[in-house]
């Protein structure tokens, strides 16, 4: 008896033996990026980049293997574009190992609502996949430009996003700051660039500030110093740097900043909206391009006051556009009302796309400097010469 329950537990084992339905890893086409474009008719474009297996590339000749290459289709959806890639590629497409999504910019500013959907509803879409909007041509042209350092373009630019003190925003950020109350979602800006001349000039790509969105659709591109500005007032400065000129023509000094914390007050009166936003940082000088002895207590108190007047107008520079060229609250203040004053923003939150415009917003940058040896009395210059 013991034997035949034995049995009975053993066969179905046997009979249900392997994975019927694996798909093995030769069958796959990793996509390591993606593009969305708008085509003149209106239709979608979309463009994969696929690592090519070094298994795969050529060996023993002098010319360096292609580590990458591109397929693109159009169609009246994105799906409709990824079927028909799939059909020009003999694996099956497969898109977890994605680093990162591209949007046109004149995609962007039509809207994204459709491209966002099918990350929405598919599950094996990534939402840690960083999102950036191409600024000026086609998304597509970053996916094509070269990179020489790592094994796969789109590696590189998962790293610049992440080393750089610039924007790096996730599909899932998007998806939180989008579905949020009184705050309008942001990603990274990214261009194609060229280095060298003639037959050496060589396809790259740079980052270049942020991207604003207001439902779901691009209102307006921040550069690298206004996006700095945004990032300081957001409170997302992570290894961020300061550079000031002296007063009366003393010459430059620059600040690594190593710690940042913020704080926001609000005031309504009326019809009246005020917010202070409280910047408190922590760093070290890493530049005097003057004659002071920054050691000296004098001295490093007028170093920095002049950093922290940079950053100020730095921040308010980045309030004003958005409050006056592109009426979007990126910064947030909404939601710190949303948080703090539920009863308040209740009444206005239909109306803070003109309420945040014409919002009062002052901002207060309070920096504390250590390791001001690092910079000390300028080397170069004699005893004499130095201010103490």
């Amino acid at each position: 008896m013991k034997r035949l329950l034995r049995i009975c537990l053993i066969l179905p084992i046997l009979l249900t033996n392997g994975c019927w339905d694996r798909t093995e890893i030769n069958d796959l086409a990793f996509i390591t990026g993606s593009a969305f474009d708008l085509t003149e008719s209106g239709e979608s474009l979309l463009t994969l980049q696929f690592a090519i297996p070094s298994a795969s590339q050529s060996a023993g000749t002098s010319d360096q293997p292609k580590k990458f290459f591109v397929l693109s289709a159009t169609g009246k959806n994105v799906s409709e574009a990824f079927v028909k890639i799939q059909k020009k590629s003999s694996r099956r497409l497969f898109t977890s190992h994605r680093s990162v999504i591209f949007i046109g910019e004149s995609l962007g500013r039509q809207g994204i609502n459709d491209v966002l959907d099918v990350f929405a509803h598919d599950p094996r879409q990534r939402l840690r996949t960083y999102i950036m909007a191409v600024k000026g041509g086609e998304a597509r042209r970053v996916l094509e430009a070269q990179y020489p350092y790592d094994q796969v373009p789109m590696e590189a630019v998962k790293e610049m996003e992440i080393e750089q003190s610039e924007v790096a925003v996730t599909l899932r950020d998007f998806f939180i700051a989008s579905s949020s109350q009184g705050i309008n979602p942001i990603m990274g800006v990214i261009e194609a660039d060229s280095e060298g001349s003639g037959q050496s000039k060589t396809s790259v790509f740079k980052l270049s500030g942020a991207a604003v969105f207001k439902n779901l659709k691009l209102v307006g591109l921040l550069n690298s110093y206004e996006t700095d500005g945004l990032n300081w007032a957001r409170d997302h400065m992570e290894d961020g740097r300061i550079n000031s000129e002296l007063p009366d023509g003393k010459g430059n000094v620059g600040m690594v900043v190593t710690h940042a914390n913020r704080s926001i007050t609000s005031e309504i009166k009326g019809d009246q909206i005020k917010f202070k936003i409280l910047l408190q940082a922590k760093g070290a000088l890493v530049e005097n391009n003057s004659n002071l002895d920054v050691t000296r207590p004098q001295n490093l108190i007028f170093v920095q006051e002049a950093l922290e007047k940079t950053a100020e107008k730095q921040i308010q520079d980045a309030i004003n556009k958005l409050q006056k060229r592109f009426h979007a609250d990126a910064v947030g203040l909404g939601r710190e009302l949303y948080r703090n004053k539920p009863k308040e923003w209740k009444a206005i939150q239909t109306q803070w796309d003109n309420k945040f415009s014409e919002a009062y917003i002052t901002v207060d940058v309070k920096l504390s400097i250590g390791g001001a040896g690092m910079a000390g009395p300028p080397l170069q210059l004699s005893e004499k010469e130095i201010k103490h």
